[in-house]
């Protein structure tokens, strides 16, 4: 064998070896860069669930914080609704006058009498409008009387004895009170078909 044979058989034999390690290289590379695109992918798709679940949630809350809102927002009217109601029967109990007024003050000023004695003497105060009502309704009660200090309220009276330190609140204001909070549930109910 000649060395031009030799040299010939070395080189083929490099060349195949060149040609193997570059198709291994290759082979190696094109694996890589599949891999590197199946993470990238996969990287995409979690960053995508990430994103859509991270709407999702924020979808959640905006349409919580909206809704929490409209209840707030329709219980303030509510709320508005019914001091409205309330000021118009205020209004109203203020305005009452003649028979009506004056048969209002003498129920509440007899269920104020019953709590004293016949021998206590009693002071009676009211409104300062109402004062020539009272007087000409005090007439029929034996030791009743007008107390010189007026009461700021709706109508009634506010009946007192020194004797017996009782006070009774028989004002248009007190029964309100006590009417309102005993059907205010009613009240709502009728006017926002509950």
């Amino acid at each position: 064998m000649s060395l031009d044979t030799v040299v010939e058989d070395i080189r083929d034999e490099a060349r195949a070896r060149a040609e193997e390690i570059r198709t291994e290289g290759q082979e190696r590379a094109d694996e890589i860069v599949a891999e590197a695109e199946a993470d990238a992918e996969q990287i995409v798709e979690e960053r995508e669930r990430e994103v859509e679940r991270q709407i999702a949630q924020e979808r959640e809350q905006a349409l919580s914080a909206a809704k929490l809102e409209a209840k707030q927002e329709r219980l303030e009217a509510r709320r508005d609704a019914l001091q409205t109601v309330r000021e118009q029967v205020e209004t109203e109990l203020a305005e009452l006058s003649g028979g009506k007024r004056e048969e209002l003050t003498r129920t509440l000023l007899d269920a104020s009498a019953a709590e004293f004695d016949d021998s206590a003497d009693v002071v009676v105060h009211g409104r300062d409008a109402d004062e020539a009502m009272l007087v000409s309704i005090l007439t029929d009660y034996e030791g009743f009387t007008l107390g010189a200090d007026t009461v700021d309220c709706l109508g009634g009276v506010v009946v007192e004895s020194e004797t017996s330190r009782v006070q009774v609140d028989n004002t248009f204001d007190s029964l309100l009170d006590t009417v309102w909070e005993n059907n205010l549930k009613e009240v709502s109910g009728i006017l926002f078909d509950q």
